[in-house]
């Protein structure tokens, strides 16, 4: 089996994939070390990791080269977060596909926010028109396409809005549907309902259990950059600490020093 066909058989709805997203080849091999099935990238912690902001900001180059360093550090599938698509055109976005499908991932998932765009989503059949180049591009490979859909997330629509472009992407070429910004139990029922296609959930404090997402009919539930953003908390607490008190406490529980060495021998 294929990395792409093992990544596609994890999207289970009840049986939700787990995802701790990944932002560098360390804290990938890290994740996988914990039995996790699969990596993802986190786009935010990515691009903030290469010294950009989240957003369309890194170059394509950029964001294959660690898409590539990640797939070599863990041995097993990758779903690689290309943000909207690392290019202005449907064309360009194909080719990010390849690139990425040459990187070694099984997968992306993309977004429709159009950040700075004229309207803050892309229209329904732009995004669409951008899902099937990549479904084209990527058509001998089995990749699975995660369609992001951020109405909840930027405020930009609900339910009817959602499922309206969810229906649509899928029948685009997209595999699975991402809808980040929902916590609500039963707003999560009626996606998963009405969404013709595995949907993945964001999750963080103050979302439902995994448990009770199974039980939903989630099928992947993503950390995002939350693990990133708590990894720089803790860098920012360690500084403060020994700068205003000379201790040195925060960095107590690091993971040693020869483990990190040893899951990066690869």
């Amino acid at each position: 089996m294929t990395h792409a066909e093992l990544l596609r058989s994890l999207h289970v709805p009840g049986r939700p994939l787990v995802l701790a997203n990944a932002w560098d080849a360390a804290s990938a091999a890290v994740v996988a070390a914990t039995g996790a099935p699969a990596v993802a990238t986190t786009s935010a912690g990515v691009a903030w990791s290469l010294g950009a902001p989240d957003g369309d900001m890194l170059a394509r180059d950029q964001a294959v080269d660690l898409i590539a360093r990640v797939v070599r550090a863990v041995g097993v599938p990758v779903s690689a977060d290309i943000e909207s698509g690392f290019g202005a055109t449907a064309d360009e976005v194909a080719e990010t596909a390849r690139a990425v499908i040459a990187a070694g991932a099984a997968g992306i998932n993309i977004e429709d926010n159009s950040h700075g765009g004229p309207t803050v989503l892309r229209t329904v059949a732009e995004q669409a028109e951008r899902l099937a180049a990549i479904r084209s591009a990527a058509a001998d490979s089995g990749l699975f396409v995660n369609a992001r859909i951020d109405t909840f997330l930027a405020g930009a629509g609900g339910l009817d809005e959602t499922v309206e472009r969810a229906t649509a992407y899928v029948a685009a070429g997209a595999d699975g549907v991402f809808v980040p910004g929902v916590t609500d139990p039963a707003t999560i029922k009626e996606l998963v309902a009405a969404i013709p296609a595995p949907l993945n959930i964001l999750v963080g404090p103050g979302s439902p259990t995994i448990g009770e997402l199974a039980e939903l009919g989630v099928a992947r539930a993503s950390l995002g950059s939350s693990i990133a953003q708590a990894a720089y908390a803790l860098v920012r607490r360690a500084a403060e600490e020994a700068y205003a008190h000379g201790t040195y406490e925060t960095v107590a529980d690091g993971v040693d020093y020869g483990t990190l060495n040893a899951l990066l021998r690869r």
